[in-house]
């Protein structure tokens, strides 16, 4: 019974994604490195909740509280450090997958009411929500609906990595998955990548120059998003209870990867593939979020669990403290930019099509091709291009665009470096044409004109030939 309970547990506080990171967006404050401070409470006290950074602000989304799962969505000011209500997400749920891919907050499956171990509560929604115009709309579901699920973005696609679902042999039990499945915001698609090596429980995530470090018990799996394999790390330290993480990008600290559970903080260097310990949080719990802004680390939310010498508690559940704390943490190195940090995107130069008009092949025909030449200032993994305002279409280099209908059109070029960062040409405007037919009236004036000048020619020919006929009679006796 104990260890149902304690599997019970670990998954009430398993969270779902903690790293969400964002380029600076306020001014710093003087803090010392390796340092705690408490920051303004949430609202509502939960646990299992998602966090993500969208201009330099902070959204808590969802999560479960006292009463149960809830949807309730709380955008918090580093600058001014204060809460306020947002439009709360269509599907209440907790334990789901949360990333941001151009300014939206993409939150993916999770589990809703219903029974931890019921496949009722699992759900693969996703739903998006636009922090400029505090709405929500839904796209599509993820193919494999599950709860405690990483989310992380590299290259313009959403990496959904792990998970739980319900054991189909145990009512009290689960499967934890290695399932990487990846969704593309441009094309609203889902595909199957490499899946994780070693399926671990208990994984959280997060993303430093384009591989995604899967931390998970005794396991420090990274994928590599631009060849789709995995490799080993250096496995963490053990620790308490069950973890979150967020990395710093370097462009306020060091690149580094911070891992906290159970007041514990620990530190993994992937330059060095070594780990070390940071000073420990201010609070002990458990399913909290943890949001990156400027480099800067903040844990929000969770919760703990207490057990009394009451049989009832073994019985029933323990007690459940839920947690509204949000604690700012100053990594190593703050204020000082990792030298290796590239927070430059390429810069895409279209060489053709350019801003003029092309013809078609022949009068009567209605498309052609044009050649998509561009250049770029460095090494990109990833490059698209968009046709009039379409799906992005992923692209080696460059290409030739077929059968451009008549009409005007126009074509942008993008690209991700190896640190992540997009660049993005300017749109070149251009249009498809037949050519002009030949003038007929034309045509006949010239064959006119020919057969003129070929009789004239004729009429001299003959005159001189009769001439000369005329001088060879007049000599003749």
């Amino acid at each position: 019974m104990r260890e149902s309970i304690g599997l019970l547990l670990v998954l009430i506080f398993l969270t779902s994604s903690c790293l969400i990171a964002a380029k600076p967006a306020f001014s710093s404050v003087d803090a010392a490195e390796d340092t705690w401070a408490a920051k303004a409470s949430m609202s509502q006290a939960r646990a299992g909740l998602g966090v993500a950074v969208v201009n330099g602000k902070i959204y808590a989304i969802g999560g479960r509280a006292e009463n149960g799962v809830i949807n309730i969505n709380e955008e918090y000011d580093p600058a001014t450090d204060t809460w306020t209500y947002k439009k709360p997400m269509p599907t209440p749920r907790e334990r789901f997958g949360i990333a941001v891919y151009q300014n939206k907050i993409y939150c993916i499956g999770g589990c809703r009411d219903g029974g931890y171990f019921s496949n009722d509560s699992i759900t693969g929604v996703n739903e998006v929500y636009d922090p400029a115009t505090d709405t929500w709309e839904t796209k599509e579901p993820i193919p494999t609906p599950r709860r405690g699920l990483g989310a992380n973005v590299v290259n313009g696609k959403i990496y959904l990595i792990g998970g739980y679902i319900p054991h189909s042999s145990s009512l009290t039990g689960f499967s934890v998955l290695s399932l990487n499945e990846v969704y593309d915001p441009a094309t609203d698609s889902w595909t199957m990548k490499a899946k994780e090596p070693t399926a671990a429980s208990s994984s959280v995530s997060a993303v430093v120059d384009s591989k995604i470090y899967v931390l998970g018990e005794g396991l420090n799996q990274i994928y590599d998003a631009n060849t789709d394999t995995w490799s080993l790390g250096t496995s963490p330290p053990p620790h308490p209870g069950v973890a979150c993480a967020g990395a710093a990008t370097g462009v306020n600290a060091l690149k580094r990867i911070y891992r906290f559970a159970w007041g514990v903080t620990q530190v993994y260097d992937p330059e060095t593939d070594s780990w070390m310990f940071g000073a420990d949080m201010l609070t002990k719990r458990s399913g909290f979020g943890v949001a990156v802004v400027n480099d800067m680390l903040f844990v929000i939310g969770g919760g703990t669990a207490t057990y009394s010498d009451s049989s009832d508690d073994w019985m029933f559940g323990p007690k459940i403290t839920w947690y509204a704390t949000n604690e700012q943490y100053t990594p190593f190195g703050y204020g000082t930019p990792d030298p290796s940090y590239d927070g430059t995107p390429p810069e895409i130069a279209v060489v053709s099509p350019e801003n003029k008009t092309y013809y078609t092949g022949g009068v009567g025909l209605n498309s052609t091709d044009v050649e998509l030449d561009f250049t770029v200032n460095e090494p990109v993994f990833s490059v698209h291009y968009e046709l009039d305002g379409g799906t992005a279409v992923e692209i080696s280099g460059n290409t030739t665009i077929a059968g451009l209908a008549i009409g005007v059109h126009n074509v942008t070029v993008s690209a991700f470096d190896a640190a992540g960062n997009m660049g993005v040409s300017e749109t070149v405007f251009f249009a498809i044409a037949e050519p002009e037919p030949f003038p007929t009236v034309l045509v006949a004036t010239a064959s006119g004109a020919s057969v003129a000048i070929i009789a004239v020619g004729l009429l001299v020919y003959f005159r001189k030939r009769s001439h000369r006929a005329e001088k060879r009679l007049v000599k003749k006796p």
